[in-house]
């Protein structure tokens, strides 16, 4: 068990990182990777993860925001990783902000632009900077329309004489990961756009650019996406981009992250005992109740209120619980159930999700099982878990 001054935490099992890693070069096995470490890698913490991908092999990471890509820049220069070993991608810029999109090339980081407007203020900066043109086939959010991308290829063909080099072309898929005849559809649509764009910059002169435009959806279920790069996300961390699909033990994934803290207070109350702000659940008979010290504060969705499950390991086996009354900032109540005597007690170890196929956790609710209760993604259910959770990193 932890000993630590804060009562909750998040375990990161890196071993299940390095297998999920594996798992996912095996469904792409002739496209070069990219681990994707957005939003402090999903909530896993970004150094670390990057650190045990680079040493695993990989070439490229991914970050969405170029602050945090430069941090973990720097992180990894301390470590000794350089960027002649592993490069870093971004591809949401500030706009307006040439201070930092200037720090950015300097670092060698590769952007991406989705506008004539990008490439001009990247060009102004007048520095060697990599960059990678954005087509959107149908997200809709960043890059080019199809019909304004030929403009954006000309610029960039433009800016080669003030050393900006083109080096890929990327895209997002939408709905790679929904079966269905017209997710299907759409999902070859994007594919063809893709392709056309692909083929116009390549007669246009953009020749020797890495091609991406899949995701762990894409990997798993769309090979013809995979061209010369693939953007290995949720899948690293052991969960399905859509359980509907496939589950992650279908998939053969393993989560990584398991939430944790121990037991503050085991207490009885009687029957008709309100629980938590506005006493939204009430005690239907005697039972006993356990204190978990995470809250809203800490990440744990509101919206798991009376609803998400929890497991608890004691001296004598397990119990599972369900969190009673509404989430508050700091902690929660879970309804133990209706026992002659305590059937845990202060210390004793609470399992909000993790991976319920390891010995240790076995059975456990998983991010899955708290997605369905809280109406939400496994994305968002390990991605909110706050930072001033600690996470201990094993394997």
């Amino acid at each position: 068990m932890p000993n630590q001054q804060y009562p909750g935490w998040a375990r990161i099992d890196l071993s299940a990182l390095s297998h999920n890693a594996k798992r996912l070069h095996d469904a792409a096995p002739n496209a070069e990777h990219m681990g994707i470490i957005k939003a402090a890698a999903y909530g896993h913490g970004a150094t670390e993860i990057a650190r045990t991908l680079v040493d695993a092999g990989y070439q490229w990471l991914g970050i969405a925001q170029v602050e945090e890509a430069l941090t973990i820049r720097r992180a990894l220069d301390r470590s000794g990783y350089s960027s002649e070993r592993v490069g870093i991608f971004s591809w949401i810029l500030p706009p307006g902000n040439t201070d930092v999109i200037r720090e950015a090339i300097e670092a060698g980081i590769e952007l991406s632009v989705s506008s004539v407007a990008d490439v001009l203020t990247i060009a102004a900066l007048a520095l060697p900077a990599r960059i990678h043109l954005k087509v959107d086939t149908g997200m809709s959010r960043a890059g080019a329309r199809p019909e304004d991308f030929p403009a954006l290829v000309a610029a960039a063909l433009q800016a080669q004489g003030r050393g900006i080099e083109t080096v890929g072309i990327w895209s997002h898929l939408a709905r790679a990961d929904e079966p269905g005849e017209e997710s299907i559809a759409a999902t070859h649509r994007q594919i063809e756009i893709f392709e056309t764009a692909c083929a116009l910059a390549y007669e246009r002169g953009l020749t020797g650019v890495k091609r991406h435009l899949a995701a762990t959806s894409g990997q798993l279920w769309y090979p013809q996406t995979h061209f010369d790069l693939v953007r290995d996300g949720i899948g690293l961390y052991g969960l399905s981009p859509n359980p509907e699909r496939a589950t992650t033990r279908e998939l053969d994934l393993r989560p990584v992250m398991t939430l944790a803290a121990h037991l503050t207070m085991v207490k009885h109350l009687p029957a008709g005992t309100p629980v938590s702000y506005g006493g939204t659940w009430t005690a239907p008979n005697d039972t006993w109740v356990g204190l978990v010290p995470l809250g809203y504060g800490d990440g744990i969705p509101r919206h798991a209120s009376n609803a998400a499950p929890v497991t608890v390991y004691t001296s004598t086996g397990q119990l599972t619980a369900t969190i009673v009354g509404r989430v508050c900032m700091d902690q929660f109540v879970i309804n133990l159930g209706a026992h002659p005597h305590a059937p845990a007690r202060a210390g004793d170890t609470a399992v909000l999700f993790g991976n319920p196929d390891r010995v240790d956790t076995r059975d456990c609710p998983s991010a899955d099982d708290w997605a369905d209760a809280c109406g939400t993604i496994n994305y968002e259910i390990v991605t909110r878990i706050g930072a001033r959770v600690p996470r201990l990193y094993e394997g």
